[in-house]
């Protein structure tokens, strides 16, 4: 599927248009917002979300309509793990609930726009090296059982990453906050604020959760087009998000396990359709490898969905007999 560059530009503007509808309706005025708030706007780009799919569905058929709803959904479950890195941050920066939001939202311009990068260069490396899924393939289940095996704790400190080490290290900053403001004015200089330095923990941190989502997504589709689209409109409402589901977090403590099936899953049928497609010397004589049949996305989609389903309705009932337990105490 080529897509024109006008509907690149047109979908780049949109998103852009959709981050600034953001900002000046909810975000630019500092607050906390409430749950209905949050539900609303949630509820907004879910369906905002839907309606493109079904658009792409009409417009070029099921087969990329499919596509899209599957690695939405898998880029908006990896994105619902991330907020509980991101409030582990947040809690670490002593951020003020009602200045989150814009810390948020800085953070999702810099993860849209690094992605992007990481997309058009996932691209090329398809284009030029078809290889590239066998490596795809075994990261995905590598990370996936890592992440079967990791524990998310509330009391969990964050470490510093090197971007945010070298600047407290190099530039001139303050503990104290200044409401919003990046920049403050100490002792008659000019001085970075801890909102400053969390933007940039937030942004950085991405760039590890673009490492495993973004093989992902190639995994479902093959179209970069799409692969953008699935990531912005799954970055979109991470704000408001956020404090929908921030006390739901802890609850889903299962959602770690089904992420790692589903990463496990995509990462065994890229390694498959590797096998189907490329024809490599030291494998069969060089001609493709038909053992085990390709797996259509239609089935990853249903295979995705179920796995989510399962794990979140596990982690309720878990959560649920463990408030029963502890009332009983």
């Amino acid at each position: 599927m080529q897509v024109p560059i006008w509907i690149w530009l047109c979908t780049v503007a949109g998103v852009v248009a959709l981050l600034a509808l953001s900002f000046f309706t909810h975000i630019r005025q500092a607050h906390e917002p409430s749950m209905r708030e949050a539900g609303a706007w949630t509820a907004f780009f879910v369906s905002l979300s839907i309606l493109f799919g079904g658009g792409l569905t009409l417009v070029w058929g099921v087969g990329h309509g499919v596509e899209f709803f599957a690695g939405y959904i898998t880029e908006y479950s990896l994105s619902i793990d991330n907020l509980f890195v991101f409030l582990i941050i947040m809690s670490s920066f002593d951020v003020p609930r009602a200045y989150q939001q814009k810390v948020l939202l800085v953070g999702i311009v810099i993860a849209l726009f690094l992605r992007t990068i990481f997309i058009l260069i996932g691209a090329a490396a398809i284009a030029h090296f078809s290889w590239i899924f066998y490596l795809f393939g075994l990261f995905l289940i590598i990370t996936g059982m890592k992440l079967a095996l990791e524990k998310h704790d509330e009391d969990e400190a964050y470490e510093p990453n090197l971007i945010v080490r070298l600047a407290r290290r190099l530039l001139p900053v303050t503990d104290r906050y200044d409401g919003t403001k990046v920049f403050t004015i100490v002792g008659g200089k000019r001085h970075i604020t801890p909102m400053m330095m969390v933007m940039i923990a937030i942004g950085m941190t991405d760039i590890l959760f673009a490492l495993d989502s973004i093989p992902a997504i190639y995994g479902l589709t093959k179209v970069p087009y799409i692969v953008f689209a699935t990531n912005a409109f799954a970055l979109l409402g991470l704000v408001e998000l956020y404090f929908l589901i921030g006390g739901l977090l802890r609850k889903l403590v299962y959602l770690s396990f089904g992420l790692a099936l589903v990463l496990g899953f995509i990462g065994v049928k890229l390694v498959i359709e590797a096998m189907h497609t490329n024809r490599l010397g030291f494998l069969n004589g060089g001609e493709p490898i038909h053992l085990v049949p390709a797996i259509p996305t239609w089935l990853s989609l249903v295979i995705i969905i179920t796995i989510l389903a399962a794990t979140t309705i596990a982690s309720l009932i878990k959560s649920r007999r463990d408030a029963a337990k502890s009332a009983a105490c």
